[in-house]
């Protein structure tokens, strides 16, 4: 039982230190190091991650304040703007991007068990898509994005079974989604939902090739010829058509001359029908739909990073000073996640994250605060809030008229002075 150490303690104490240790040896991050270790640098941007704190000055300011009980949370002395401006510039991202690399192997096996609502296959199931950060070209050179304005790309390849990132590639801003597919390994029978700004037929049939799945939307201009249709679909379900497709430009049946699957289904809401294209045959038209559905999972998982963490308020212009903030940025979250798989938390990983912020410097124990049965808190809440008092203001408002007593009193005041007046 961690009682008497603060929360932040206890979060940090579940980075692994003996891995973290081994990169920094190997980038020689501690030479010539002095006041700030790049295991202190870490710990200080942790802090601010963790607590919300949006800029270099805040972490400093507000680690300075608690100078008396900065030892009892992990972090030996705290350092000025200057000095951690300055290790953020110079010390290598590789540090913290293979620290969150490694976090990525063991946090994901264990969200692998979860489920994905509506769909039943058990094969690995991937969301591809990049989220744009904005900054200033003048502060950021390298980060060219369009328009002439500053931009970085963080393209992530998300597990859908837990929302763990699989994979993270930091960029600027020209580099095109479609470039991010080759840097991808392809696994095999696992899928890969991406949308139409990643239909590059070269990239796609070298999945096809590896035996991996992809589901994705055709472009506009995408020219194709049905070669056969396929009847085994409930139109209840949606489905207006499955096809089987092959490219008809000479250009495209080049890049990839494999039939391609197309599947029509008809949106209630909007009223649309939508198009959707994979390399798989075998699972029913509804369950393509359903997977390419929870492609906006990670466009949930962009929402929650920017959101929960600080990711849009730059610690940093330069290439590894970027790098390094976005990095810790992850390695918050999977601390998170882990923590959260550790204790088996009846609660998701925003309210995990929620309730560790607000309580950073609490001298509670970590697995009470995360585990506390939801049932309790929301009786709590019914008694609060949909009831309106607490339960020690129940003889106070009891003396109290209440507000309907007001409006008939007032009511009966106006119809008795309009009686006089039409008296007189």
């Amino acid at each position: 039982m961690n009682i008497g150490k603060y929360i932040f303690a206890q979060v940090i104490d579940f980075i692994p230190r003996y891995q973290f240790d081994k990169l920094v040896k190997k980038y020689k991050g501690d030479w010539h190091a002095k006041d700030l270790s790049c295991y202190s640098q870490l710990l200080h941007l942790l802090f601010g991650q963790i607590t919300g704190c949006v800029s270099i000055r805040d972490i400093c300011l507000c680690l300075e304040a608690h100078g008396s009980s900065i030892y009892h949370l992990g972090i030996r002395k705290s350092v000025n703007q200057s000095n951690l401006c300055r290790a953020n510039e110079k010390r290598d991202y590789r540090i913290y991007e293979g620290l969150g690399m490694y976090l990525i192997s063991i946090v994901r096996p264990m969200y692998s068990n979860t489920k994905v609502t509506e769909i039943t296959i058990d094969n690995v199931l991937y969301a591809l898509d990049s989220t744009t950060i904005s900054t200033s070209i003048v502060l950021a050179a390298w980060a060219l994005g369009k328009y002439s304005k500053g931009a970085v790309k963080m393209h992530t390849l998300l597990d859908l079974r837990g929302s763990i990132p699989a994979n993270i590639h930091i960029t600027d801003g020209k580099w095109h989604d479609s470039n991010e597919l080759d840097e991808i390994v392809p696994e095999a029978f696992a899928f890969y939902m991406m949308d139409k700004a990643y239909v590059d037929f070269i990239a796609l049939f070298r999945f096809h090739k590896a035996g991996a799945y992809w589901i994705s939307r055709p472009k506009d201009n995408m020219r194709y010829e049905v070669v056969n249709h396929r009847l085994d679909f409930d139109p209840s379900t949606g489905i207006c058509g499955d096809f089987i497709i092959k490219l008809t430009t000479h250009k495209s049946k080049k890049l990839y001359p494999e039939p391609i699957r197309m599947v029509t289904y008809h949106d209630s809401v909007t009223g649309n029908d939508v198009e959707f294209i994979t390399n798989n045959f075998e699972i029913s038209a509804i369950e393509v739909a359903n997977l390419y559905r929870h492609r906006w999972d990670i466009e949930v998982f962009f929402k929650w990073i920017k959101q929960n963490i600080v990711v849009k308020n730059l610690w940093g212009y330069s290439e590894n000073a970027v790098r390094t903030h976005l990095w810790v940025a992850i390695i918050a979250y999977l601390i998170i996640a882990k923590i959260k798989a550790d204790y088996k938390s009846p609660y998701s990983i925003t309210e995990v994250a929620t309730l560790i912020r607000i309580s950073a410097l609490e001298r509670v124990d970590l697995r009470d605060l995360i585990t506390k049965p939801k049932d309790s808190i929301i009786q709590n809440q019914f008694a609060s809030v949909v009831c309106g008092y607490r339960v020690n203001e129940l003889p106070i408002r009891e003396k109290q008229p209440s507000h309907d007593f007001h409006r008939r009193h007032s009511l009966a005041s106006a119809l008795q002075s309009l009686h006089q007046n039409e008296v007189g």
